[in-house]
């Protein structure tokens, strides 16, 4: 019996080095570049077993932590910033402008790993890191900081694609579980530890040290990676030009689209001269980089990333986790505060449930795809992702708030599910020199499906409140939509009845999004029935 991505009629684990294209779905391309010598060679670091050496694995996920923290690290803070500094009108550029290196630079760390090999990228994005963290913490106002968030970003999109990349060329298929899980671990605890910290430094310390604490950090994450991390030996043949000029478009394209997602119905209207400007000057760069890239010897995004089947598959159902992962993450603790009457450690606890289950399930999810494959078992976790995304709407009001707690945490086991397959899938589709191209695709979908849900979804929002306040029946309710935050911040300055028609307003905005990711979740799982193949078309590897 081929096999897939799953197990045979025995039901034996399926080996590293047996797996062939099997079941539905075409096959990779026996000529293709993952099928050169060196495409699937094994780090000469590796213990006998075909595991890495665990200094390695810690590097990583040091490695790791440091982006992981970073947002919530800061997002603390924000009150201490911006009365040191000023800019509160700008300060969310703290964020976006971090988001958005980070984003467009993806693609072209992906394409630099598979062409000059993972390390030297890394240690790149390492340095780049610490030398934007050491210029943050010495911004003399809020412009420098946003322009020193923007180096941060540069050096954090090399770290996130590329430590994902090794996580696949460190292990074999059967082991990948073990590292991605301990990867979601390191996300799931900065989640949680990364708000406290901020808070701690900026009340007890400066804020500024919110960035020094990366210095030592990043120092050792350097130190570990430069001395144990062994590359591949790979073929020399294997490299070409770097296609600079499809680096520069991709970023240039990548970051007007996503400064115009960002700041539509923000900054501007989204029928206004800015956003159509932005969105007009995005699709021609977009046009031109793709008739850069279909002349480029070895260009930034290949074009077989969208061609096969599997990868594309893979890019467009992320990027709808993207886009879903909006609701929980930036709705659902103005919810707990406006609605349940939380206090921020409260809100924060009511969504942080999520990362709690969703490194368990992706751990144990090897159990299932081994046995049905990687398609299925992520068709199962969306699937239940999406009933318990609608299950948020079923809710009643006010909620208590051990209701949407739970729904979190029962989110958070499904996403497990569903992400950890398709990446550890994907992954194993292609040989090492074109893992870099395909895990950068896959995160930069995320990425952006992630800043396509923030302006949609937060465009709903915003009319629902608004529809809200123009047929109120009482008076005292804030005459614009700018006002309503601080509304919520004071409900007692509002008369009782007009409190309770604000929050009421909030609770339906919020509902309105649930909705909107329960769509996104229906759309990732069409995607994988009508797209991806059933038996991801899985090349056998080397084990030493």
């Amino acid at each position: 019996m081929p096999a897939g991505d799953s197990n045979g009629p025995s039901g034996s684990p399926l080996s590293a080095g047996t797996g062939t294209a099997g079941g539905a779905g075409p096959a990779a391309p026996a000529a293709s570049a993952s099928s050169t010598p060196d495409s699937t060679a094994r780090p000469a670091g590796t213990t006998p077993a075909g595991r890495p050496p665990g200094t390695v694995v810690a590097s990583l996920m040091l490695g790791m932590a440091l982006v992981a923290l970073d947002s919530t690290i800061v997002a603390t803070a924000v009150p201490q910033i911006v009365g040191d500094l000023g800019g509160f009108s700008v300060f969310s550029w703290l964020f976006s402008g971090y988001l958005l290196a980070v984003t467009v630079t993806l693609p072209v760390y992906g394409k630099l790993s598979d062409t000059l090999g993972r390390k030297p990228v890394l240690l790149f994005g390492i340095g780049l890191f610490l030398v934007g963290s050491l210029l943050s913490a010495f911004a003399w106002n809020m412009a420098a900081l946003i322009a020193f968030r923007i180096v941060q970003g540069l050096g954090g999109g090399a770290l996130q694609g590329t430590i994902q990349t090794l996580a696949g060329d460190l292990y074999p298929l059967k082991e990948r579980p073990r590292i991605q899980a301990r990867m979601s671990t390191v996300w799931a605890v900065s989640a949680v530890a990364g708000p406290a910290l901020g808070g701690l430094l900026a009340s007890y310390a400066h804020w500024r040290w919110i960035f020094l604490i990366n210095l030592p950090l990043a120092g050792l994450a350097l130190w570990m990676i430069s001395r144990h991390l062994v590359e591949p030996v790979r073929s020399p043949g294997r490299k070409g030009p770097i296609d600079w000029a499809g680096a520069l478009g991709v970023f240039a394209c990548g970051g007007l689209l996503l400064f115009a997602l960002v700041q539509g119905g923000v900054a501007w209207p989204w029928l206004s001269a800015p956003s159509l400007g932005l969105l007009a000057a995005s699709t021609v760069l977009a046009a031109v980089v793709v008739r850069v890239e279909r002349r480029a010897e070895e260009p930034i995004l290949p074009g077989w990333v969208w061609r096969r089947r599997t990868i594309a598959a893979v890019n467009l159902a992320m990027g709808a986790l993207g886009l879903l992962m909006v609701a929980p993450m930036v709705f659902m603790p103005t919810y707990a505060q406006s609605v349940l009457g939380l206090g921020p450690v409260g809100a924060g606890l009511v969504m942080s449930v999520m990362t709690l289950s969703w490194p368990i399930t992706a751990a144990l999810s090897q159990h299932v795809y081994r046995r049905i494959g990687f398609r299925d078992s992520a068709v199962i976790g969306i699937g239940l992702a999406a009933a318990i995304l609608y299950a948020f709407t079923l809710l009643p009001y006010p909620a208590r708030p051990w209701q949407p707690a739970l729904i979190m945490l029962l989110l958070g086991g499904a996403l497990g599910l569903f992400q950890l397959p398709l990446i550890v899938g994907v992954q194993s589709t292609v040989g090492w020199a074109e893992r870099g191209t395909t895990t950068a695709s896959v995160l930069f979908c995320r990425q952006v499906g992630q800043s396509v849900g923030a302006a949609l979804l937060g465009a709903v929002a915003n009319a629902t409140i608004a529809a809200r306040l123009v047929d109120a029946p009482m008076p005292g309710l804030p005459d614009h939509l700018d006002d309503v935050a601080k509304a919520l911040d004071h409900p007692g300055l509002l008369p009782r009845a007009a409190a309770d028609h604000l929050r009421e307003a909030v609770a339906a905005a919020v509902e309105h999004i649930f909705l909107g990711a329960t769509a996104a979740a229906v759309a990732a799982l069409l995607i994988l029935l009508l797209v991806a193949p059933r038996r991801f078309p899985v090349l056998p590897e080397q084990e030493h």
